[in-house]
């Protein structure tokens, strides 16, 4: 029987009546105006809740939405990949954090009035805010049913996994619940969710997270990467201007100590800040095809222009070296992990603009160009794996279909990470180190590994920061390459 609490009356914010907006400035603005006064009316309703043991009133606040209608199938620039709509009709978002969002919203609301001309509408939604949410990072945390003196979700919103989702980004025809199509690729529950998630997993706020990413899964890197940026924060030419370690405290001093959390997160992040975002982030995921999922599934959400991933890889042609490059231009996808969200017959094509910074940066740091650079690096497919001792299978299975695809190495996140590149449209690349040759009688052993780590991370490290410092001088619309995009995309990159 229903509880005589689920009947409460509802209570909800007075909010301003939707507007059109053909100002960028002011559309973002109200978008924050409409966003800061709904939370803050949740958080005081749960303040008063929590001093009230039997709350009289069901509280509630919706997220602000962007609209944008158009009659016209007026053409635009075909070069560009997103930044309009490509049919007639209603498009909306809702939108979380618009604080944190600023410069992404600026851009993308920008192009959409650029490019149709027409104003967007600014307003309140009809999706609640979670009351999880709407604590914020500041907010403090929401305490578990069964300790309140009142059910909580008979007073507040919860999230609601039912609509969190990849629908949109997965291509599953989403539609709102007003029958409008997607304007941006993920709703705000779903940005929330990974908002949180992120916190969880790497122990520092979204608001660190730079435009350029690095995953690795070594140590290793880190304490290369550590040992980078305070190099570059004693350089003033380098432009950055902070270091963010995992407990969220930052240092601008290049000699500053870095505090160290007693107990790490899971994948712990660590960002190297310039103005704008425009810095790297590095994230240490450990090893696994679940992990990659995991960070890149919650990191995809802050809309970074780049992601790569500079990891170890098992080497499977005779000629290669330990230490050498293998820069994948194609992947073999046994990892498993989204065989749901993005079918293994899918191709995840190289991206030019990255294979090219990429190879550049290896020149760069190297000092080898042309033919002399094939000495120390391969171009071809990365195998990527679910099972770390594949090696103690019976070879005849995993190495003829090595054999058959032209793989050239094997890791264990690679492929996972591409893949979810392309699924989120985020531009991806790969370029790993051989570390081992197991086919070839050459495995990870302490001593082996040891000289090898001292002799080669720094250098691998480098060409990676390198390549995302070359990618950060490319135009935005030239990352985004056109082949992440499907026949109807959402407008927001």
């Amino acid at each position: 029987m229903p509880s005589p609490r689920q009947n409460l009356p509802v209570e909800t914010p007075e909010t301003p009546p939707r507007q059109a907006f053909s100002d960028t400035a002011a559309a973002v603005a109200r978008l924050e105006e409409l966003y800061a006064h709904a939370t803050a009316f949740l958080r005081a309703k749960f303040d008063e809740a929590l001093a009230n043991p039997l709350p009289l009133c069901r509280y509630r606040a919706f997220y602000p939405e962007v609209r944008l209608t158009t009659a016209s199938y007026a053409s635009v620039d075909s070069r560009l990949s997103f930044g309009h709509v490509t049919v007639p009709g209603a498009y909306a978002t809702t939108i979380t954090r618009p604080d944190l969002f600023r410069n992404y919203l600026t851009q993308q609301i920008g192009l959409i009035l650029e490019n149709h001309g027409v104003p967007v509408e600014i307003g309140a939604s009809e999706v609640p805010i979670p009351i999880h949410f709407a604590m914020g990072p500041q907010g403090g945390a929401v305490p578990q049913d069964g300790t309140l003196d009142f059910t909580l979700r008979d007073v507040f919103d919860v999230p609601d996994l039912d609509s969190t989702n990849d629908a949109i980004v997965n291509g599953d025809g989403y539609r709102n619940p007003d029958g409008s199509a997607p304007l941006a690729p993920f709703t705000a529950q779903r940005v929330d969710y990974s908002l949180a998630r992120l916190a969880h997993y790497t122990a520092t706020g979204p608001e660190h997270f730079q435009n350029h990413v690095l995953f690795t899964n070594y140590q290793f890197y880190v304490d290369g990467f550590i040992a980078f940026a305070r190099a570059a924060l004693a350089d003033p030419a380098s432009g950055y201007t902070g270091f963010v370690a995992p407990g969220g405290d930052e240092i601008t001093d290049p000699d500053a100590p870095l505090p160290r959390l007693e107990r790490m997160p899971q994948m712990p992040a660590y960002h190297l800040k310039r103005p704008g975002g425009g810095g790297i982030t590095l994230v240490n995921i450990g090893v696994g095809p679940s992990n990659a999922k995991t960070a890149t599934d919650h990191i995809a959400v802050l809309r970074p222009h780049a992601w790569l991933m500079v990891g170890h890889c098992a080497g499977l042609r005779n000629a290669q070296q330990l230490g050498d490059f293998v820069l994948a231009h194609g992947y073999l996808r046994e990892d498993h992990v989204l065989d749901d969200d993005l079918p293994v017959w899918v191709p995840i094509p190289a991206l030019a603009e990255i294979q090219i910074a990429l190879e550049t940066a290896v020149a760069e740091i190297t000092e080898l160009a042309g033919f002399e650079l094939k000495k120390i690096m391969r171009t071809g497919t990365v195998a990527t794996i679910d099972n770390r001792n594949w090696e103690l299978r019976d070879q005849s299975g995993p190495v003829q279909r090595l054999s058959q695809s032209r793989a050239i190495a094997l890791d264990m996140e690679s492929a996972t990470i591409a893949a979810n590149g392309f699924r989120f449209r985020v531009p991806y690349g790969t370029l790993l180190c051989v570390s081992d040759k197991p086919l070839h009688g050459e495995l990870k052993l302490p001593g082996m590994a040891s000289a090898f780590y001292r002799s080669q991370v720094d250098r691998h490290l480098r060409i990676g920061i390198r390549a995302l410092e070359l990618i950060r001088d490319m135009p935005l619309e030239r990352i985004h390459s056109r082949k992440l995009r499907s026949f109807a995309e959402s407008a927001f990159l």
